[in-house]
């Protein structure tokens, strides 16, 4: 499964839900794309102020912050 994280330079929270994300019992089988939003204007005015967030690429679901291991597992259900 694909997995967008929606990160920014600098962000201590994205630092805190990439753990989250590696601590999930699926992460091994994730492809995850970090995309750094301040690289797109459009990515930074969706999400500038909601970073971190998780993106599924198969349902466009999203998960933002905050969020626990837990969270994690049951949002890749």
């Amino acid at each position: 499964m694909k997995i967008f994280f929606y990160t920014g330079p600098q962000c201590s929270l994205c630092d805190l839900a990439d753990v989250e994300l590696q601590n999930a019992s699926s992460f091994s089988e994730l492809n995850v794309e970090k995309l750094n939003i301040r690289d797109s204007t459009d990515l930074y005015h969706l999400y500038g102020a909601r970073i971190p967030v998780l993106k599924r690429e198969d349902n466009g679901k999203e998960l933002g912050w905050p969020f626990t291991t837990a969270d994690v597992e049951a949002f890749l259900q």
